[in-house]
């Protein structure tokens, strides 16, 4: 960003997005028009589906969960001056290693003592699937974008090889492991609230939201309260000012991307453990891409995350409720509207920059001569 285009963090990280959504709804507003449909309406559905039932807010935030986890790995690393777009290869991994300690495990260890192991396992396999482009990037100049998108198709044609020869579940023509014992079930919301009296609709919402939850607090204070998250910062800021300094950035690469797998790891946990209770292909469905848009409309910031997940929960889940409620609204229109946030958000993220800056200056200095 230029001089001229320089914000205050507050305004860069909070009013920024909100202006290039509002940008993004403005012009998804002309075309549901063109195509024929009303705008207010579209709208008033989309935010009902997603919030104006107990259900629907459930849903939201189950999505939102997952792509907390995503987003948080894409910003983890945007730290670092890497770019991870392996979070979907990182995901199953994570999912191939709670699933694992769920089929080994499952009949010897209670609920107590097997959900722990799990989480712990998804966040090992997806951190190591994570250090291998980050140490072939720091230690061979491999650039990280190429190998984790080459690690996005291993992970996948790994999961689907384990899936069809060992771990298929006996007789079953599908290709999918057997279901889980109860003890590797991660307890629905709706369950826990039960159990305090509380009538809540059963959704796939699970207490993974609580990890995420936890996530993005653990990496706000390590990023912007530790002396490791200040150097993996001034890494990516200015990496040879850095080496100067006394800091190793081989070190620090290696490290933020395999923070950065652990955390999308943690999808595999929401999915695998939380809501399908046992191993099948694309169960991560595209969570690894969209955590990239997450993090960028979220200024690779945990605050702007969570509420870029929740606005992308909010999508998901009333974009669903659309296609049910108005008569030939397709999926497609929710996409569009989806691509048309990520093209305000990410590559034109800057376009209303400019104005906005000269807003604030304008405000600044008629406060300060109001004040003189």
């Amino acid at each position: 960003m230029s001089p001229s285009t320089e914000l205050p963090r507050w305004l860069d990280v909070a009013v920024l997005p909100a202006v290039n959504l509002a940008l993004a709804l403005l012009v998804t507003g002309i075309v549901v028009t063109l195509v024929g449909f009303e705008p207010g309406q579209v709208l008033a559905l989309l935010v009902k589906g997603a919030f104006g039932s107990r259900a629907g807010i459930s849903y939201t935030l189950y999505y939102a969960t997952t792509f907390v986890f995503t987003g948080l790995a894409v910003a983890v690393a945007f730290h670092g001056g890497l770019f991870n777009i392996g979070g979907e290869g990182q995901a199953i991994m994570g999912g191939l290693g709670a699933g694992l300690a769920a089929l080994a495990f499952g009949a010897q260890l209670p609920a107590s003592a097997l959900l722990p192991l799990m989480v712990l396992a998804a966040a090992t396999f997806g951190m190591l699937w994570g250090a291998v482009p980050g140490a072939l990037q720091a230690y061979r100049g491999s650039h990280v974008v190429i190998t984790t998108i080459m690690f996005n198709f291993i992970a996948a044609a790994l999961l689907s090889y384990l899936l069809v020869e060992p771990l298929r579940e006996p007789g079953n023509m599908s290709p999918e492991s057997r279901a889980f014992a109860a003890s590797a079930h991660m307890p629905g919301v709706h369950e826990v609230l039960a159990a305090l009296g509380i009538e809540w609709p059963r959704t796939p919402l699970n207490l993974t939201l609580l990890l995420a939850v936890a996530a993005a607090v653990v990496v706000q204070l390590v990023l912007w309260k530790s002396q490791p998250g200040y150097a993996l910062r001034a890494v990516g800021f200015a990496p040879e000012a850095a080496r100067y300094a006394g800091m190793r950035p081989k070190r620090l690469i290696l490290a933020s991307m395999a923070a950065s797998g652990a955390l999308a790891g943690m999808v595999g946990v929401n999915e695998i453990a939380g809501v399908h209770g046992r191993l099948l292909p694309d169960f991560v469905a595209g969570a690894g891409f969209a955590g990239i848009a997450v993090s960028l409309i979220g200024r690779n910031h945990p605050v702007g995350i969570v509420l870029a997940s929740l606005l992308f929960g909010a999508l998901y889940q009333g974009g669903s409720e659309l296609a049910f409620e108005i008569h030939g609204f397709s999926r497609d229109m929710v996409f569009l509207l989806q691509g048309l946030i990520v093209l305000f958000a990410g590559a034109m993220a800057q376009v209303a920059a400019p104005a906005l800056a000269w807003s604030w200056r304008r405000v600044s200095v008629a406060r300060g001569g109001h004040d003189g």
